[in-house]
């Protein structure tokens, strides 16, 4: 039994037509890791001036980054 679809050609036409413009308008990506989606998702997004303004504040409050010790230097990573 054949399913036959209910569209007539200028649905179809118009159904392909929106394809193709969506197609043109946004080029596929590929990234190598995660990293580099987010990197490139964070560079293109505006975050509202209110978050902002949080976000800063509460960074503020942070206490600075402690020095590392002797033996990371030397040796590098987290030691785990």
């Amino acid at each position: 039994m054949k399913h036959q679809s209910k569209l007539n050609s200028e649905q179809q036409q118009s159904q392909q037509t929106g394809t193709e413009q969506h197609a043109e308008q946004s080029p596929s990506l590929e990234f190598a890791t995660a990293d580099e989606l987010l990197r490139y998702d964070a560079d293109r997004t505006v975050v509202p001036a209110g978050i902002e303004h949080r976000l800063q504040k509460s960074a503020g409050d942070l206490p600075p980054p402690s020095k590392p010790s002797w033996w990371t230097r030397l040796f590098g990573g987290t030691g785990l």
